[in-house]
């Protein structure tokens, strides 16, 4: 696969063009971390994401505010090295027959376990977590299903992976820095901020699965045409 196709078939990010990045994923290609490796934290990041959020609502007795610090850095963790191993697989030339399945499994497992995780945090509700996950997974199954039908990569959002983990950051950080009569929490329902990202995102998965939507079907109807 050659360079200009790769970029054709990758999220767009601006910050795979930051040095700092580049510099990162020559030094893993030359100390010669395979790519599939880097995947598979992705995952362990997410997995520990959702540990995190999960104990915020189950140890609060605890050092809660480092568990939602402990939640945003392992969720940029998992954000960065779903963005490193395709820029190590690239300077590194260890393309796998299977890179595809080490990219998009762990992905899916990462934006369950952290939605869920959500779900169970302060201020939140389960079925709402769940219900996160579910349409985190269709937006990416109807990503995967116009690549497979031949439409191409579809990253319309407005809630794609980046922006439902960015939010979920901005709740994290909220909440690890701000003091706790700022936690606004509804009694009646123990529901509050956390409930409300996790709505927005859900509403967020629903916009962005119409646009996805129209998008591969206008470019099957282009094919064809």
């Amino acid at each position: 696969m050659d360079q200009e196709h790769d970029d054709a078939t990758r999220r767009p990010l601006k910050s795979r063009n930051l040095f700092v990045f580049q510099s990162i994923a020559s030094w893993m290609a030359k100390c010669g971390i395979s790519p599939n490796a880097i995947s598979v934290s992705s995952m362990v990041f997410g997995l520990a994401a959702g540990g995190a959020l999960w104990a915020t609502g189950n140890f609060e007795s605890g050092p809660v505010r480092l568990w939602w610090l402990a939640g945003a850095v392992f969720i940029q963790l998992r954000l960065l090295a779903n963005m490193l191993d395709g820029m190590v697989a690239i300077e590194s030339g260890k393309k796998s027959p299977i890179g595809e399945l080490f990219n998009e499994a762990p992905d899916r497992v990462s934006d369950a376990a952290i939605l869920v995780g959500a779900g169970f945090a302060v201020s939140s509700a389960p079925w709402l977590g769940w219900l996160g996950a579910i349409m985190a997974l269709l937006v990416a199954y109807l990503r995967a299903l116009g690549v497979a039908s031949g439409a191409g990569q579809a990253f319309e959002g407005p809630m794609a992976k980046p922006q439902r983990m960015f939010a979920l950051t901005l709740v994290c950080l909220y909440f690890a820095t701000t003091p706790t009569s700022w936690h606004w929490i509804h009694e009646p329902t123990g529901l509050g901020v956390m409930a409300i990202v996790l709505a927005v995102i859900i509403v967020g998965c629903l916009v962005t699965l119409f646009r996805r939507w129209l998008r591969i079907t206008r470019d099957l109807k282009n094919r064809t045409s």
